[in-house]
C-alpha cells in the first residue's frame, strides 16, 4: 500500500508489485496484497503484477488468481512460470480472460521470445538488452511482436544506462508504450551516471537526444565503490584494477 501510493504521490500512473510473498501463501492473503496495491495507485492507475515465476508450470495454481486480479482491475500478470514454460504459458492465456500474460526476460536470443510469443501467447513480451545479446535481438523481437499486435516492454531495474540501451528498440513503435522504469534505484546504479532519464508531466519517459545511448557516465561517481584487486599466476599479473 504505501510503495503504491508513494509511487502514484510522484507522479507514476502505472506501478508493478510482485515476488515478495505472491504466490506463496493463502488466496485470501493475495487477495489482501491486491486490493492494498489497488488502493495504493488509486482506482484510474494501471497495475501490473509479477509473479517471479512462483508457479513454475503449474497452470491451475495461477488460473486461481484470475478472478481476484480480474476484481482489482489489473492489466497483465507478469512471469507466472518459469521462462521456457511455453505450454503452461498457452494453457494459462486461454483461461486468463481480460488478464493479459507478460513475460520474455529469460529470453537470452530471437527464438525463445518468439516461442513466447507465439506458442505461450503473452500479450506482452519483456526484453532484457543486457540478456538478449543488446539493441539489435531486442529490436528484432520489437519488430517481430508488433507484426502480430504484442505489445514490446522493456525489462530494466537497475541504471539510467540500462534504461537508455532498453527503450531503443521499441521507441516510436506505439503511441502508448509502458516503459519499466527503475523507481528506486540502487547508489551504485544512479550514481555510475552524470545524466538521467526523468519522466516528463504527462509521466513519458522520452528518449535521449544526445549521441550514442544519450548518457553521460560518472567515473567520479563510481570511483568510491571500486575495490583494489589483483589476480595473478605464478608471479604473473592477469589483472589489476584500472585506475579511473
Amino acid at each position: 500500500l504505501a510503495g503504491c501510493r508513494s509511487a502514484r504521490d510522484k507522479g507514476y500512473r502505472a506501478v508493478k508489485c510482485g515476488w515478495g510473498p505472491f504466490g506463496r501463501g493463502s488466496l485470501d492473503a493475495d487477495r489482501d496484497h491486491l486490493r492494498a496495491a489497488r488502493e495504493g495507485i488509486g482506482a484510474d492507475g494501471i497495475l501490473l503484477i509479477d509473479a517471479g515465476q512462483i508457479f513454475r508450470e503449474d497452470v491451475d495454481a495461477a488460473a486461481a488468481r484470475i478472478k481476484m486480479l480480474e476484481e482489482v482491475g489489473a492489466t497483465w500478470l507478469e512471469e507466472p512460470f518459469h521462462g521456457g514454460a511455453y505450454d503452461a504459458y498457452g494453457k494459462l492465456a486461454a483461461r486468463s480472460g481480460k488478464i493479459k500474460l507478460a513475460g520474455g526476460e529469460a529470453s537470452h536470443n530471437v527464438h525463445m521470445a518468439r516461442q513466447l510469443i507465439d506458442y505461450g501467447k503473452v500479450a506482452y513480451i519483456q526484453i532484457d538488452c543486457g540478456r538478449i545479446g543488446g539493441i539489435g535481438p531486442a529490436k528484432q523481437v520489437a519488430d517481430y511482436a508488433s507484426a502480430r499486435g504484442v505489445a514490446y516492454v522493456n525489462h530494466t531495474f537497475t541504471s539510467h544506462l540500462a534504461l537508455c540501451a532498453s527503450i531503443q528498440p521499441f521507441a516510436g513503435l506505439q503511441k502508448d508504450a509502458i516503459c519499466e522504469y527503475p523507481f528506486a534505484p540502487k547508489s551504485v546504479a544512479w550514481d555510475m551516471c552524470k545524466t538521467h532519464l526523468t519522466p516528463d508531466a504527462n509521466g513519458k519517459v522520452n528518449v535521449p537526444a544526445a549521441p550514442g545511448l544519450g548518457i553521460a557516465m560518472s567515473t567520479e561517481g563510481i570511483s568510491k565503490y571500486l575495490v583494489d584487486a589483483e589476480i595473478s599466476v605464478k608471479g604473473k599479473v592477469l589483472y589489476r584494477t584500472p585506475k579511473l
